[in-house]
């Protein structure tokens, strides 16, 4: 049967093969010729013409061809400058360098992309229609928070309070929206009757000052966090808080947060730390990149990028906080065969580990930052960067009740509590100008030849910025100040709860210790390499941040009208995502009070998903925000923790007494009310 099979096909399949390869055609017609010639004796053969050399004939498909290939080319250079525009953009969106490749497809094209529905719709919040409306408006930026409050008139009611970082009005964006962004958000939702209007939100009460006493008689801002998940339970997925003079539209479901970051625009805007804002217009610094909006944020940010958020960045720094984390270890091991009991070889200690995981956090940093140790880890620890310590606390606890009142007028007033912020800021002010000022003096030396085999060295962040001088030194001065200034309690805060977690599941610390002994054999003490092979590590950050989130919400002004559960939110309304009640909602995570590192898979995704983590699954894991506003000190702070943990756990075996919940504060950042004791026993 194969036979016959093959006999059958083998005529058609020369012919196909003809019509493929160009290269035979000649030969295979010309035996077709001959045979035809030898078969035909009895006829008198007429001479046929011979079109091959025809020239008119040989023009014409050689045109034709020409122009398949045109088509050819002209169809491929279209893929590749769709290809080139969607890389484009995301390079932009998250501030990765540019690509010259991408750049030539696009030229090819002359620089004009019609984007395939499908690809639209990805990059379509990003239009460039809404950031010409948003970057025209920032010419109001510095507003204060709503003022109408003080002059005893009302909200309009369509539109919500202006926004407390560059005021834009809202009505102006619709105005440069010409409305189109409303109607399309309402026709998108689909659904009977469209979306629901935004007053028909529910509700904490619409009085602001009222909403605020409320707060303060029954000290609501220290447990804000447990108030959110309080809130949610009783009104839904979706409500409107007004305080003072702040008002925001609060959600929780991964959706809605996906649905409010696809409209940030290119230059995203959070909400703006007022007090932070009017110290540094009064003491006439420079602000940083925190503080920031716009264009000039975002050409500050780009350039810090490069120094903390690359992957090159990440290989400098690496080796300095294992250097840190490793002393600590030491120091530890030898503090808890000193004053620890039991037999030799197995010591315990109990102890509260916050004060050492205070100076852990700001040694870390400032080797990051200045590319030189403080000693903080030695018997007698320097007053200044003691004072520095107590300055960030002070810093920190004032900032929460001074954000719902107007700060220029507590100026104004001498009011203590904003005696006492100014007062800690001064502090961290002058703690790290001094220490850039040595860091200049080290970096001028160098230059000069003063200080022989340092080459090739790292020389720190505020070494690498002056040394490319792309940033002005107030400028610099202002970045770091920050960097310090939020590296230190955001790190050692959730260092105690990592540790009270780990001594509490026993089962979860053993996991990850093998997991972290074997990584670190197998990487030969490669701290990175090390890393990369313990993803529990990861996930046991990821994990602890869940639970006990340092920052409680992530906010945005979104550039265009959106619809959330079926509500319409106009345009530079401020909405925040409730970080600790979407950690602990059991319509996201399952089981989500157990501690669980392995929920989240090797890549940082998390596996057990409910259903009600829906289209916005991506969007569980913000403890550092996201997307081109993302923490700019997010690479120090996860691989500092991370190897923090993985050299505790190769020396220590960690317990606790109790094994209850802890009780958490809230003082802009969540925290302990009273630090967990641990018991440290050597391995």
């Amino acid at each position: 049967m194969d036979k016959v099979v093959k006999k059958s096909l083998a005529k058609p399949f020369k012919k196909l093969t003809s019509c493929v390869s160009g290269g035979k055609d000649r030969d295979i017609w010309s035996r077709h010729r001959s045979k035809r010639g030898r078969g035909c004796k009895g006829r008198s053969g007429a001479p046929r013409p011979n079109h091959a050399h025809d020239p008119a004939l040989v023009r014409s498909y050689q045109a034709d061809l020409e122009r398949e290939r045109k088509l050819r080319e002209a169809m491929n250079a279209r893929k590749n400058a769709e290809r080139a525009a969607m890389r484009a953009h995301f390079r932009q969106k998250y501030q990765l360098s540019k690509n010259s490749k991408d750049a030539n497809h696009l030229r090819a094209v002359g620089g004009k992309v019609s984007l395939p529905r499908e690809l639209a719709k990805i990059v379509r919040p990003e239009g460039s229609r809404k950031d010409d409306s948003f970057n025209l408006l920032s010419a109001f930026q510095g507003l204060s928070f709503n003022m109408g409050v003080f002059t005893g008139t009302k909200p309009a009611k369509k539109t919500p309070t202006p926004t407390p970082a560059g005021g834009e009005s809202c009505k102006a964006l619709e105005a440069a929206d010409g409305g189109m962004e409303r109607k399309k958000a309402r026709r998108n939702q689909g659904g009977s009757g469209g979306a629901r209007a935004f007053e028909e939100i529910p509700h904490t009460g619409s009085n602001g000052w009222i909403n605020l006493l409320r707060f303060w008689k029954e000290d609501k801002f220290r447990h804000l966090h447990k108030h959110m998940q309080k809130t949610f339970n009783t009104l839904g997925p979706i409500y409107r808080e007004y305080l003072g003079s702040q008002s925001t539209v609060n959600i929780l479901l991964p959706a809605d947060i996906g649905e409010l970051f696809r409209s940030e625009g290119l230059h995203p805007r959070r909400m703006t730390l007022q007090p932070w804002a009017t110290h540094r217009e009064t003491r006439q610094h420079s602000k940083g990149v925190f503080l920031k909006n716009g264009a000039e944020w975002r050409a500050d940010r780009l350039l810090l990028n490069r120094e903390v958020m690359t992957s090159a960045a990440v290989k400098h720094f690496l080796p300095l906080l294992n250097d840190v984390a490793r002393d600590f270890c030491h120091l530890l091991r030898s503090r808890v065969q000193t004053d620890g009991t039991g037999a030799e070889g197995r010591r315990s200690l109990t102890l509260d580990p916050s004060p050492d995981l205070f100076r852990f956090a700001l040694e870390a940093s400032c080797h990051v930052l200045y590319g030189e140790r403080i000693g903080l880890f030695s018997s007698t620890p320097s007053q200044e960067s003691e004072r520095f310590i107590w300055a960030v606390e002070r810093m920190l606890a004032t900032t929460q009740p001074l954000l719902y009142l107007p700060t220029h007028l507590l100026l104004r007033l001498h009011a203590p509590m904003w005696t006492q912020h100014a007062t800690a800021w001064d502090h961290i002010f002058s703690h790290a100008e001094a220490r850039i000022q040595r860091g200049y003096q080290r970096l001028q030396a160098q230059s000069g030849g003063l200080a022989g085999g340092s080459e090739g060295q790292f020389s720190g962040v505020l070494g690498n910025l002056m040394e490319k001088g792309q940033l002005s030194l107030e400028l610099i001065k202002a970045n770091i100040t920050e960097l310090m200034a939020g590296g230190v309690d955001t790190t050692a805060v959730p260092l105690q709860f990592a540790l009270f977690e780990l001594a509490r599941n026993p089962e979860v610390q053993e996991t990850v210790r093998a997991q972290v002994q074997s990584s670190w054999i197998q990487a030969d003490g490669n701290p990175q390499k090390a890393l990369q092979g313990a993803p529990l590590l990861k996930g046991t950050v990821k994990e602890t941040l869940r639970l006990y989130p340092v920052g409680i919400t992530v906010q945005r002004y979104p550039i265009k009208d959106i619809v959330l559960q079926n509500y319409h939110i106009p345009a530079g309304t401020l909405v925040q995502a409730c970080l600790y009640p979407l950690g602990r909602s059991g319509d996201v995570f399952q089981d989500p009070e157990r501690f669980e590192p392995a929920r989240w898979g090797r890549d940082g995704e998390e596996q057990g998903v409910t259903s009600g983590a829906g289209s916005g699954a991506a969007f569980r894991s913000l403890a550092f925000g996201f997307g081109a506003r993302q923490c700019v000190g997010r690479r120090i702070a996860e691989n500092e923790m991370q190897l923090f943990l993985m050299h505790i756990l190769r020396n220590f075996h960690l317990s606790v007494s109790s094994t209850e919940d802890l009780r958490t504060t809230y003082t802009l950042i969540l925290q302990p009310e009273t630090p967990p004791k641990i018991t440290f026993t050597t391995l």
